[in-house]
């Protein structure tokens, strides 16, 4: 995906929006996946995701050779490659959560990074944010938090498989801070965004290829729907949605960006009603309600 360098202003958020909409669909697809493998738990998900960023790598190919390689300032590759690792670990974390917990659960709390980006933003790169900023943060994470409660409350499932469930989606959320973070620096000392996310979408393939094999799971022998699955989802929330993310997140403010991701759970939480009946209860709805209001409140506050 090519996405132009100099853009005005006014169609960064439409083409933010793009992007949301098309990471929303990603725990749809997976759950999908799985439905049609007979399948989960830790082993097939390192397929799904090393199957996803390896299609996307592989997708990226033709970029590597417009990297000018020469032009890069210092730490511009060793970010690009750090990015790789915490998205490896990213999706490991966060795709594992969907067979433990419901889909407006694990989107709630892997999209609780705002908090995390701000921080580590602070102390990272010395960044201050407006009163209105932290006030959104608060608000958006209070909202996210109603939400995993509400759908953990309304799970009929064992209650320690979902607590491991969303412990792993909010350990997904630190990496992906992180990741999105590192994608910023690399992209700031020269890389432009299709060499950065090859570069980051090969490094997170080659940590995960060899994994699933560690659990003794195959990447082969599942119906031919299962392959489909993934295909879409390394071409819509993966090369669509992260590679916008990437893109606007060096235009806007990290903190910002993070923001906007936290619409993903209210709409995963309505295609996952669309798709698998998984109705919001009560305290879901709310949860998103409060949760747009603090988006709201941090887009003005933004810096």
């Amino acid at each position: 995906m090519n996405l132009p360098k100099t853009i005005p202003n006014w169609s960064i958020a439409p083409i933010l929006i793009i992007g949301i909409l098309a990471v929303s669909t990603s725990s749809i697809l997976i759950r999908l996946t799985n439905s049609s493998a007979n399948s989960g738990g830790l082993g097939f998900s390192l397929v799904l995701a090393a199957s996803r960023l390896t299609i996307s790598a592989l997708i990226l190919l033709p970029a590597w050779s417009k990297i000018q390689w020469n032009t890069l300032q210092p730490g511009a590759r060793r970010y690009g490659a750090a990015a790789g690792l915490c998205l490896a670990l990213h999706f490991a974390l966060w795709i594992t959560s969907l067979s433990y917990t419901s889909i407006a659960a694990s989107t709630a709390l892997v999209t609780t990074n705002p908090v995390w980006v701000a921080l580590l933003s602070r102390f990272w790169f010395g960044e201050k944010l407006s009163k209105l900023s932290v006030a959104g943060i608060a608000v958006a994470l209070g909202g996210t938090i109603a939400i995993a409660l509400g759908s953990a409350s309304g799970s009929s499932g064992d209650g320690s498989s979902v607590m491991l469930g969303n412990f792993l989606a909010l350990a997904g959320s630190w990496a992906v801070s992180l990741y999105l973070l590192c994608g910023r620096e690399a992209q700031r000392r020269g890389l432009g965004i299709g060499g950065y996310v090859a570069i980051a979408y090969t490094v997170a393939a080659i940590v995960l290829l060899p994994l699933p094999l560690v659990f003794k799971t195959s990447y082969t022998d599942y119906p031919h729907i299962v392959y489909f699955y993934i295909l879409l989802t390394a071409a819509l929330p993966q090369l669509v949605g992260h590679t916008i993310l990437n893109w606007a997140v060096v235009r806007v403010s990290p903190t910002l960006v993070s923001l906007a991701i936290l619409f993903e759970p209210v709409g995963a939480s309505c295609l996952g009603y669309l798709v698998f009946g998984e109705a919001p209860g009560p305290m879901v709805l709310v949860g998103a309600g409060v949760l747009l209001f603090g988006v709201a409140i941090g887009t003005f506050g933004a810096k």
